[in-house]
């Protein structure tokens, strides 16, 4: 009998070293890296995890799911670290004394494993909650803020860097509060519980393990470093290969036009090529790894077995505690080596936290007043500039205009011409209070525009610019972009005046059809028209047309600029046109260069001078093409 009692404990031995060795097994062959969107520029790791605060202080919105996901974590960590070792003790020394109480035990660990369950799936869910909700509200500061930026941020930096933080960082918050902190907690808790559990078990044996888990950790950190590093080459290589894919297929008229199809198919085997030599290198360092991890682990354990089958043997331990000692010691050791794993991954989401901080924390350059001073009502719509100068953020050393004065009366329509980099959009912008100049002052009614609340200035003004920018909404939304609250009959008014009514009633759910991305499914003139019905919606004392309607065929431009004449009336409008047969029948044309007015007056007299104005205009009208 009491062979067959030794011949089952070491059964369940066998049984429970098995179970260890797959769960390591499957600690060892985890993903090495955070999975992180192909096409994503990966934030650099941190050299602190400080910038995780602003993770948790959002976190902390929300106790009511903190607590509930602390107490979910703290039950796991314990049952996985005390309660289930001891459950596998008593099995193994109480429930094969033949005393017929092995059911008993069996049905403890039923319940244990239960509550794990319940209290996993609690843990999952409460975290993972938590993950989506604080990702949730990091986007909606970062994208609030950034609505708010003066456009200088965004003349420095790229949108498409900041739309790359809003989508890879926020992936990688959402997955270091939705797991890596929950797993690093765990792990900790585990460590400590299972390692102050094993030295109560078996305190020599115990000593041995903490000797020997230094052994099989550090190669195992090493190898996972390098691991990484080989990882995140291959994650490069394969965007590589899909952005050449969608470059190559995005162009594909350009690509057989010119006859290139077998180029273009040689350049993509060499970028296949590349990504498959990272991918052997990746292989082969991960085959060494698991061969080294499958030694040392193994190795290690069967040591501790034979040491702990030699105590067993002469009665100083039972079979129970070496049970309950091996399965402890394979979670103290998956918990320290995961440990070392999930410290990378909180150092690289405290580097993508510092991005989006940095992006949180921005300040708009162009800000309202503490005390901002109101416009007079109702406007009377006068713009004037005098002796301003102003450079780009980006250009500081060249002046965009040099000391430029200039008076718009209400009512008034000036055209400003003149060569490619004269300035011309600059004063629209300048006008606008995108930009405050260096020097000089802007007044629109007589007021200075910087002790004006900005939103102020640009509700009494409507612009049309060159290229007619729509969003990815329906017709009517894009229309009403001009003015949100805006009734049917308005909406259609303004479409008719920008001769726009009769390709939107033709779209197939007329003002509901959605336009695509940027308007693709109209036609270049169509999104210009469209444009300028949203600002004759928009109904300002000042219009702003920038080349207008340089997208439209002749006859299109024809009945638009008949439309925008009579829009005009009891209107100031700046016109910035290159077109000179588009602004003859202005009331005054500016003629710019460098930033500064050269010449100034009507049609006729500007011609009669025979200045850079003459020049450009017998360019234009020698050639029928261009009238």
């Amino acid at each position: 009998m009491r062979q067959r009692r030794k011949t089952l404990a070491w059964d369940i031995l066998r049984t429970a070293q098995k179970v260890c060795f797959k769960a390591l097994g499957v600690w060892a062959s985890a993903p090495a890296t955070m999975a992180i969107p192909a096409n994503s520029t990966e934030p650099q790791k941190a050299k602190s995890l400080s910038p995780l605060a602003m993770i948790f202080r959002e976190a902390k919105n929300y106790p009511l799911q903190v607590a509930f996901a602390a107490a979910a974590l703290l039950i796991t960590a314990t049952i996985t670290s005390l309660a289930l070792p001891s459950a596998l003790r008593l099995i193994i020394d109480r429930g094969f004394t033949g005393d017929g109480e092995i059911g008993r035990w069996f049905r403890y660990l039923l319940v244990l494993v239960g509550v794990l369950g319940l209290a996993t799936a609690a843990r999952f869910y409460f975290v993972s909650w938590l993950g989506e909700r604080v990702v949730a509200d990091v986007r909606r500061k970062v994208y609030d803020n950034l609505l708010g930026l003066s456009p200088s941020f965004f003349e420095e930096n790229s949108p498409k860097e900041i739309s790359s933080r809003m989508v890879s960082d926020t992936a990688i918050i959402e997955q270091v509060v939705g797991t890596t902190v929950s797993v690093a907690l765990r792990n900790v808790i585990m460590a400590v519980l299972a390692t102050g559990y094993l030295f109560w078990l078996a305190p020599q044996l115990a000593v041995w393990l903490l000797v020997g888990l230094p052994v099989i950790i550090i190669p195992i950190t090493v190898f996972g470093r390098r691991l990484r590093t080989i990882s995140r080459t291959s994650q490069d290589r394969v965007a590589d290969v899909g952005a050449m894919v969608t470059e190559t297929l995005s162009a594909m008229k350009i690509v057989q036009g010119f006859n290139q199809e077998r180029r273009e198919g040689a350049r993509f085997g060499v970028s296949v090529e590349e990504t498959f030599d990272v991918a052997k290198t990746r292989v082969l360092i991960r085959a060494v790894m698991t061969a080294m991890i499958i030694t040392l682990v193994f190795g290690g354990i069967t040591a501790l077995l034979w040491r702990g089958a030699v105590l067993v043997s002469t009665g100083a331990l039972t079979g129970g505690t070496i049970g309950a000692f091996v399965f402890a010691s394979a979670i103290a050791a998956s918990s320290f080596g995961a440990l070392t794993e999930v410290l990378g991954d909180l150092l690289r989401g405290a580097g993508a936290a510092s991005r989006l901080r940095e992006l949180m924390d921005e300040v708009p350059v162009i800000t309202a007043p503490a005390r901002p001073q109101a416009l007079p009502e109702p406007p009377r719509g006068s713009l004037s500039f005098q002796n301003v100068s102003f450079s780009y953020p980006t250009r500081p050393s060249e002046q965009a205009i040099s000391d430029f004065t200039l008076t718009v009366e209400p009512g008034e329509t000036v055209a400003i011409v003149g060569p490619s980099g004269a300035g011309k959009s600059t004063i629209f912008q300048l006008a606008e209070r995108f930009y405050d100049p260096a020097s000089g002052t802007v007044r629109m009614d007589g007021v200075p525009l910087t002790q004006v609340d900005p939103a102020e200035v640009r509700r009494r003004m409507a612009l049309v610019p060159q290229e007619g920018i729509l969003f990815a909404a329906s017709a009517r939304d894009n229309l009403r972009y001009g003015a949100w609250d805006a009734d049917e009959d308005e909406i259609w008014d303004a479409a008719r005046a920008a001769n726009a009514e009769d390709f939107l009633r033709d779209l197939p759910d007329g003002l509901d059809t959605f336009l695509g991305e940027g308007g693709a499914r109209l036609s270049g003139g169509q999104r210009q028209r469209l444009a300028i019905a949203r600002a004759v919606l928009r109904d300002s004392p000042i219009l702003l047309l920038d080349e207008a309607t340089s997208a439209l065929d002749a006859e299109s431009e024809r009945l638009v600029q008949n439309a925008l004449e009579h829009l005009m009336q009891d209107r100031t409008t700046l016109v910035i046109a290159h077109r000179l047969a588009t602004v003859r029948a202005s009331d005054r044309i500016i003629v710019m260069k460098g930033g500064r007015i050269v010449e100034q007056g009507d049609h006729a007299s500007l011609t009669a001078q025979g200045g850079l104005y003459a020049r450009l205009a017998s360019l234009q009208f020698d050639d029928p093409a261009m009238v």
